[in-house]
């Protein structure tokens, strides 16, 4: 049986309120998450991701707040991250309403981190956020060509994209969610190259973000090996609705709940 695709609006907090920018830059107010949140889960969305990008302490107390309000108010799952750096930071989301938890840098300094969570709470909630993009000079050049970055995409982590997707998929990963740094916020479509890259080494579900911009964006980047599509800007800013892109999906043939 084909699983249904997935269509998630995503969150981007700062201090409270979502954001939205370029390259994770030029980042403006587009509005309050709990709204927004109640807002996608009428429209139908299958799921909502929350990223906290101001990782300081307070930034995190404020999207526990938030993670409550909206648990309170919305039926569908909620993945968290941001700042998540050991098992009970992910016990604290969960036990404020999160069903998932994104990990990030705090895995590439120590990927056991991977392991800890899966072990300890199941590798369902542990989702491994990679921000990859395409490594440009000879120093950076990785084996596939895309590289793992850090501080919003501005830092190389010294990884290729590709293997550390496969490595935190044996230590426990129970979805990847492909950020494409390139394409963040451009509107210019998904990066169906780096989709493809990692859908065919891992056999976990594989989270296409960063760049759509169309309806036409999102059928390609399923065809390209993604289970659930990820967007921020077009749904935040009205460009498209969830139906509109879930339709557009169904058109192509791909099964939508």
């Amino acid at each position: 049986m084909t699983l249904a695709i997935r269509v998630i609006p995503c969150l981007d907090v700062d201090g409270g309120r979502v954001v939205k920018g370029v390259n994770f830059q030029g980042l403006r107010d587009a509005g309050d998450p709990v709204e927004l949140a109640r807002l996608y889960d009428a429209e139908g969305a299958d799921e909502l991701t929350f990223l906290d990008i101001s990782a300081s302490h307070e930034g995190r107390a404020t999207t526990m707040e938030v993670v409550s309000r909206c648990a309170e108010e919305v039926f569908v799952p909620l993945t968290v991250g941001g700042g998540v750096s050991s098992v009970d930071d992910v016990d604290r989301l969960l036990r404020a309403g999160a069903d998932k938890v994104a990990v990030n840098t705090a895995a590439i300094h120590r990927p056991e981190l991977v392991a800890e969570i899966a072990d300890r709470f199941g590798n369902q909630v542990l989702v491994l956020s990679v921000d990859a993009r395409r490594a440009t000079s000879a120093e950076q050049r990785t084996a596939s060509g895309f590289e793992v970055t850090t501080h919003g995409g501005r830092k190389s982590a010294g990884l290729d994209a590709i293997e550390w997707a496969v490595r935190a998929a044996e230590l426990g990963a129970g979805e990847i969610l492909l950020n494409a740094m390139d394409a963040d916020g451009t509107t210019d479509g998904f990066d169906l190259e780096l989709i493809r890259a990692v859908r065919r080494e891992v056999s976990i579900p594989v989270i296409a973000s960063g760049g759509a911009g169309a309806v036409e964006h999102f059928p390609p980047a399923v065809e390209a090996g993604a289970d659930a599509v990820l967007a921020a800007t077009v749904f935040h800013f009205g460009t498209l609705s969830i139906a509109d892109v879930k339709a557009g999906l169904s058109t192509a043939g791909h099964p939508v709940r």
